[in-house]
């Protein structure tokens, strides 16, 4: 007989693995790998209110060389079809360019995850350039399509530059019909609530964007905010926590289990160590402990059908339509 569900009173009703199995449902691991998230570090030119990386100017954690290099062998060595760069700003990584020239070279498909006001730092004037001639995915956060909520979640200026990177981008063919340069955006709420539909919410983006700033885009991807790191401050500062946390165990979905990224995804920090997320890499909660702990020793045969680390933050990514780096993963 099904166990009855947790009273939201009781310390299981935000027990991830209760959850799964009381809906029975299981979270392990795909046959395959497909995609090596690289995070190479907590330096940013924005420290936006609801960054689950904690991430700023002042943060000093940066991928060496030697780290960027042992990811590449491990590309190569496992055939990993994507490798999805993110931060932090990753442009400002040293090593950066290193990591999408080197990945492309070995044939694979490459995500960059771009914050645009970056494009107006020093020495990155070319930025767009470069992102075309690597023929890289750029992805890039847009709190909204309105200056105000914009600029309350990263920051006084930060859409108009937004704007002013993406008519860059436009104009050399990112996020143009048939120009085969993709570029989409990531929509997080400004606020403890969930996303609402990507398809409704991706159609106002494109009308208003198109009609304020003549500006086009390819995908619009929602992703529901974790309750980690500055997310999770706000909320406490807000008396929000329960509520917030109550609202994701009630939009459980176990239909959203099967198309997590944690399956077919490894996460790598600015340090060589490997997670089965990036949510997880920021609460420090390694792969499990049977497994290969590093990118040096990384063998994605060992990963197969294994399980996943989870945590009360897992909810996030089940709630509703699903969340994920992709955007939701169950369609509606």
């Amino acid at each position: 007989m099904q166990a009855a569900p947790a009273a939201a009173s009781s310390p299981s009703f935000y027990d991830f693995d209760d959850k799964l199995a009381e809906s029975g449902t299981a979270l392990t691991r795909a046959d395959a790998i497909e995609t090596l998230q690289i995070n190479v570090g907590k330096l940013c030119n924005q420290a936006c209110k609801h960054c689950h990386v904690d991430a700023s100017p002042a943060r000093t954690e940066v991928m060496t060389r030697e780290v960027a290099e042992q990811i590449i062998a491990a590309a190569r060595r496992g055939s990993i079809p994507t490798l999805d760069i993110t931060g932090g700003a990753p442009e400002l990584n040293p090593s950066f360019r290193y990591l999408v020239t080197e990945a492309r070279a070995l044939g694979a498909h490459v995500i960059v995850r771009h914050n645009l006001t970056v494009m107006f730092e020093p020495g990155q004037d070319d930025l767009p350039e470069f992102f075309r001639a690597s023929e890289v995915e750029v992805v890039s956060s847009l709190p909204y399509f309105l200056e105000q909520q914009t600029d309350a979640q990263r920051g006084h200026g930060v859409f108009d530059k937004s704007i002013g990177a993406l008519r860059r981008l436009n104009a050399i063919g990112y996020g143009v019909e048939k120009s085969g340069l993709v570029l989409n955006l990531v929509y997080n709420p400004v606020g403890a609530f969930l996303p609402p539909n990507q398809s409704s919410i991706e159609a106002d983006f494109k009308r208003e964007l198109a009609a304020r700033h003549d500006v086009s885009f390819n995908r619009l991807y929602t992703i529901t905010n974790m309750p980690i790191k500055r997310f999770l401050d706000y909320l406490r500062r807000t008396g929000n926590e329960e509520r917030y946390m109550r609202k994701l165990v009630e939009s459980f979905n176990p239909g959203a289990v099967e198309s997590l990224m944690c399956r077919n995804l490894i996460s790598v920090d600015w340090e060589g160590r490997l997670y089965d997320c990036d949510f997880n890499q920021m609460l420090e909660l390694g792969v499990a402990t049977e497994l290969p702990r590093t990118i040096a020793e990384f063998d994605p045969s060992k990963f197969a059908g294994r399980r996943v680390m989870t945590g009360p933050h897992c909810f996030g990514c089940t709630a509703g339509a699903g969340s994920s780096c992709g955007g939701a993963v169950v369609k509606t």
